[in-house]
């Protein structure tokens, strides 16, 4: 079983950045492809970034240049690294991690605006 914790949302202007973080409890963390998704009202949960088990990274291209996941491995820890912030990215961001099965956090709100 894995429970993920995600935190570091908030309100931010725009063009500014945020540093969300996920932290794993459970076994297996390290073999796990992880990945932030975000849901903005009224529309449905998209893919912002994934990393795989080697360090392998995908983004969708609306965060192209602008957001930067990463993973420590000894924490237990995903990260999203989030610059350049847009209205449009205001949404509520979810962690996910699958291992065998999908798992993912309650998500931390992230708004954009000034």
């Amino acid at each position: 079983q894995v429970q993920l914790v995600e935190s570091g949302g908030g309100l931010v202007q725009p063009g500014g950045s945020l540093r969300l973080s996920c932290a794993a409890s459970g076994s297996g963390f390290s073999l796990s492809a992880l990945g932030w998704y975000r849901q903005a009202p009224g529309k449905q949960r998209e893919l912002a970034a994934r990393i795989t088990s080697g360090g392998g990274t995908d983004y969708a291209d609306s965060v192209k240049g602008r957001f930067t996941i990463s993973r420590d491995n000894a924490k237990n820890t995903v990260y999203l690294q989030m610059n350049s912030l847009k209205p449009e990215d205001t949404a509520v961001y979810y962690c996910n991690a699958v291992l065998l099965k999908s798992y993912w956090g309650q998500g931390t709100q992230v708004t954009v605006s000034s």
